[in-house]
């Protein structure tokens, strides 16, 4: 969500890869609360686990003198247990403090951080890890020296047990942290979606496994043999029980930063390919938010922006067809449109407002327009619903053609159905004004007229000119629609019945004779009718 506006609800209910998480819509306390124990939970048993295994490798696993004897009374049981339960409590205190501290600009939805807390917010895995880690060197530098005044053969022992312990907790610690403020790390990228990405990255997760899943434990066990090799006491049983603790270590220990790891890689790419499924099912809405600090993160930070691009595609493409046409604007969208035209059968419909003149001096703009508004729609979608192209509006008139550039297989058919609802559609609207309707059909040329840099699609031809003609001959007959005798033989037989021919006359600006034909007019109950038994005004 960092690079482009993703809306909430296209997220998907995993924003940030685990239900763990939450909703994208959550309230803000209970967010807070959400990771705030995510936080302190994991990152308490964490270090209650590392101080467990420290203890178990130094009393039982590694060689040397025994820890239970009556001399380490008070270390064993005061010095140690109060410095463990001081550590703890200082971590979670000041841990939980800080964090709030550092973090309580996200809990204000419509906060964006500063630059500062940008930079401190992305810093809390690392400074976490570090006050953990400095408490175990505390420890180590405190407990050691006290055991070692009592034997130095002790000081080998804590430094390896309590070493690894850390190491372990600090790595765990590290990815807990990472995956409970996903949601914060998105909040920052979404400030600053050009900020340069921190983390540690996918091969340096990797390394990170391999260090401590593996190297670390075997380092111990080559310690191990340098103690036994140096001289220490260290019977068979004690040397096959270090192997065998600090092998169960390496896969115990292994598998869950294994596991922690391959969480945080695939989320990232499950999220993704959640909403490329829903891309794939037509919803161009979807998007992903962006919290991973890696290369992952540009992962999802390129989806987003693949989905912004298509979005606006769909919007130019949408507009493009809201102005010229959809039919027009696919068959311009899958080819190289160019000058010219190609001629073809066509059918024609011109419809006019009458009296519309007298409406405009008589009424203010915006009024005009509304009804102007309202009277295409009722023309576009009579055309549309007969498969024709509204191809112009000009001014109070409209030109709509059937069979270019889609092909129809009844065109003038299509056209005198179109004519017909338009009419029974505005006789029972209520309207202030009346309109006249044309319909021809014959051979148009159709194509894009104009300049290289500029042009649209038109239609051409003596079909269009006669169905003009007509439209402004109906505005003084009753019927208000007229159209060709021939268009009416070429339609369809089903239609042909709702017509009926009449007088045969010459229109305006044409040497031969147009005979005339009118829906057909039948009487119900005394109430004149069109043929589709639609009131006649």
């Amino acid at each position: 969500m960092a690079d482009e506006d993703v809306p909430t609800t296209a997220l998907g209910p995993t924003p940030w890869g685990s239900r763990l998480l939450g909703p994208a819509d959550e309230r803000a306390w209970i967010r807070r609360v959400r990771v705030q124990t995510l936080l302190t939970v994991p990152l308490m048993l964490a270090n209650l686990t590392g101080i467990a295994v420290a203890i178990v490798l130094i009393v039982f696993v590694l060689p040397g003198p025994s820890l239970l004897t009556g001399e380490l009374v008070l270390l064993n049981f005061i010095a140690m247990p109060v410095y463990a339960g001081t550590a703890l409590t200082a971590g979670l205190w000041w841990g939980t403090a800080w964090g709030l501290r550092t973090l309580r600009w996200s809990m204000s939805p419509d906060r964006i951080p500063t630059e500062a807390e940008q930079i401190a917010a992305t810093a809390v895995p690392r400074r976490l890890v570090l006050s953990q880690a400095l408490l175990w060197l505390v420890g180590l530098a405190v407990l050691t020296p006290l055991y070692g005044m009592v034997d130095p053969a002790f000081v080998p022992k804590f430094v390896l047990g309590i070493g690894f312990s850390a190491v372990v907790v600090c790595a765990n610690s590290y990815l807990i942290a990472e995956f409970a403020l996903r949601f914060v790390t998105a909040r920052v990228l979404e400030a600053a979606p050009s900020r340069r990405r921190r983390g540690l990255g996918v091969f340096g997760r990797t390394v990170l496994v391999w260090l401590l899943g593996s190297a670390t434990p075997v380092a111990l066990l080559m310690s191990v043999a340098v103690l036994a090799l140096a001289g220490v006491d260290m019977s068979l049983e004690r040397l096959a029980v270090c192997v065998l603790a600090l092998g169960g270590a390496t896969l115990v220990f292994g598998l869950l930063l294994m596991t922690l790891t391959l969480s945080a890689t695939v989320a990232p790419i499950r999220g993704v390919r959640a909403a490329l499924r829903r891309v794939e099912d037509g919803d161009l809405q979807a998007g992903v938010s962006l919290y991973d600090g890696t290369e992952l993160g540009e992962l999802q930070s390129g989806f987003n922006h693949m989905m912004a691009g298509l979005r606006e595609r769909e919007r130019v493409r949408d507009l493009f067809g809201r102005h010229v046409g959809h039919e027009v604007a696919a068959v311009a969208l899958a080819g190289n449109p160019e000058l010219g035209g190609t001629e073809t059968e066509a059918a024609a419909l011109f419809v006019d407002i009458i009296g519309s003149t007298t409406l405009t001096a008589t009424r203010p703009a915006p009024e005009i327009v509304a009804i102007l508004n309202d009277f295409f729609a009722i023309v576009v979608d009579e055309v549309e619903r007969c498969g024709g192209l509204l191809n112009k509006f000009e001014g109070d008139a409209a030109l709509a053609v059937f069979g270019t550039p889609a092909p129809h297989s009844d065109a003038a058919g299509a056209a005198l159905t179109a004519a017909r609802g338009i009419r029974r559609r505005l006789a029972g609207a209520t309207i202030e004004f009346d309109a006249a309707i044309g319909v021809a059909a014959g051979r148009v040329v159709a194509g894009n007229v104009g300049a290289r840099s500029r042009y649209e699609f038109t239609v051409i031809g003596d079909a269009v000119n006669e169905a003009a003609r007509l439209c402004e001959l109906a505005k003084a007959d009753p019927h208000r629609v007229l159209a060709s005798a021939t268009t009416v033989e070429e339609a369809d037989p089903a239609e042909r019945t709702h017509w009926e021919t009449g007088e045969s006359v010459t229109l305006r600006g044409r040497v031969r004779e147009t005979r005339l034909a009118r829906p057909r007019v039948r009487e119900h109950a005394g109430v004149a009718s069109a043929g589709d038994g639609t009131p006649k005004p």
